[in-house]
């Protein structure tokens, strides 16, 4: 099946739905059709800020008939973030969409987790990834360090890198989280990645962005 992506929220995010995708058709030998389209990351976080989600999906639902138009079948947001405004979206999205939140929270009920951390931007931790997950307690990080973990999360998607200062931050909310109960802890952020992978952090994780790779990859193999 021909994917459609939705990219430039971030260039780490895009370049890490791009590469995991080819590894899995690699590793099957299936043949990967995709197309992207780069959405502005800059407008996205203005209509984030401003609680405005309608009128993302419209800019969305363009790209996504753009998408269409190249011969993409299904399309997916390569973002939690972009999330945000996934439920607005759907509506009114020419191609059907492989939604990222949904596959988490099979992933946790799978694992019967009863209670798990989360780390990422302000409005996937304050409503704990859009309040999709239906049976786990949810918890994020408090007070400053709620602030701080934003901080640093937004300065590491804006540039694609990752500095040791906001490694720490992030391994060390997580490592709270865990202190309070969370059985693992939620990559809420798609360029968390850049501080965690091939780091021992210390504590279980979930990183959400691979889970949705996986559905696109199911969804794009049949």
């Amino acid at each position: 099946m021909h994917i459609g992506l939705i990219g430039g929220i971030g260039p780490a995010a895009t370049d890490f739905y791009h590469r995991g995708l080819i590894e899995r058709h690699h590793a099957s030998n299936i043949p990967l059709d995709l197309t992207i389209a780069y959405a502005d990351v800059r407008t996205m976080s203005r209509n984030l800020n401003e609680r405005r989600p309608d009128r993302q999906a419209e800019i969305f639902a363009r790209l996504v008939n753009r998408l269409k138009g190249a011969g993409a079948e299904a399309a997916a947001v390569t973002s939690m973030g972009g999330h945000f405004c996934i439920k607005e979206l759907e509506p009114i999205s020419p191609l059907p969409l492989i939604n990222g939140l949904d596959p988490v929270d099979e992933a946790i009920n799978q694992r019967k987790l009863k209670k798990v951390g989360i780390i990422g931007t302000r409005i996937v931790m304050a409503s704990k990834l859009y309040g999709k997950i239906t049976k786990a307690e949810v918890i994020a990080p408090e007070g400053e360090e709620f602030e701080r973990v934003q901080q640093c999360y937004g300065d590491m998607a804006s540039i694609g890198r990752v500095t040791d200062d906001q490694r720490r931050t992030f391994f060390e909310a997580g490592r709270r989280l865990s202190n309070r109960g969370a059985e693992a802890v939620l990559l809420g952020g798609t360029d968390l990645f850049l501080a965690f992978t091939g780091h021992d952090c210390g504590f279980p994780v979930i990183d959400c962005a691979d889970i949705h790779i996986d559905a696109i990859y199911r969804k794009s193999s049949t």
